[in-house]
């Protein structure tokens, strides 16, 4: 008997009042944030004004690590429930995680030029980061190469889990190896290092990029779920 959350009726109506929910505070969110992280928040007392990419670059990596960590949570469901839509969600939010991904690597290597005097350098954060974006292209390859989608689906769940250990290494990689990138700077909310002014439009920044991939998987999901149905009705 599958589970009610299974069913892609349950899907559509929740959210169906969910979607403008998300694409509201999306654009709400990213306004309030840029405006913030651009015009009022004030500059590094090292970095300049340079620092300003992180309001684009730190929330887009912790997205890419986010949705991950939910491609693998899916797959899990897929490889041992066979649940409909763990499967759905999964196909849906992988070309989103690939897009943070590749947005973190993009505003990194352009912030590590004037920081570092290059673009890029193979330390170990920026390498699994890079290996990262591989997962995800190697997740839809997988999916895509199959003639029959039930096989390539768990193909595509298996190395899911499997690059889930890629995670760990991402987050402890600076403090684990000596690299070029700068520790976390928010090791904790009680106690961040950095100043409030700063902090503040980041994390309405993290909200906005949280809510985008909200409205996107919600979109990309039910693209998915009408495809499928049409497919069957051939």
């Amino acid at each position: 008997m599958k589970h009610t959350w299974a069913r892609p009726s349950f899907f559509l109506y929740v959210t169906k009042p969910l979607l403008p929910c998300a694409l509201v505070l999306t654009g709400i969110l990213f306004v309030v944030g840029l405006y913030m992280g651009l015009i009022t928040s004030p500059p590094d007392y090292q970095q300049g004004d340079a620092m300003r990419i992180m309001y684009v670059h730190v929330p887009a990596s912790w997205m890419a690590l986010l949705v991950y960590a939910f491609l693998a949570l899916m797959s899990l469901f897929v490889l041992v429930w066979r649940h409909p839509m763990a499967e759905v969600l999964s196909v849906s939010c992988v070309p989103i995680g690939a897009l943070f991904t590749a947005l973190s690597l993009a505003t990194g290597s352009l912030w590590g030029k004037p920081m570092w005097g290059t673009y890029w350098v193979w330390d170990a954060r920026l390498t699994s980061v890079l290996v990262l974006l591989f997962l995800y292209g190697g997740y839809w390859a997988l999916y895509k190469s199959y003639s029959r989608p039930d096989q390539g689906i768990r193909a595509a769940s298996l190395l899911a889990l499997v690059g889930v250990i890629n995670l760990p290494i991402i987050k402890g990689s600076v403090e684990w190896w000596n690299t070029l990138h700068q520790p976390a700077s928010l090791t904790k909310f009680s106690n961040p290092s950095i100043h409030p002014t700063m902090l503040t439009p980041l994390l309405i920044m993290a909200g906005a990029y949280f809510c985008y991939f909200i409205a996107s998987l919600i979109l990309r999901a039910r693209t998915e779920l009408n495809t499928r149905k049409l497919e069957a009705k051939r």
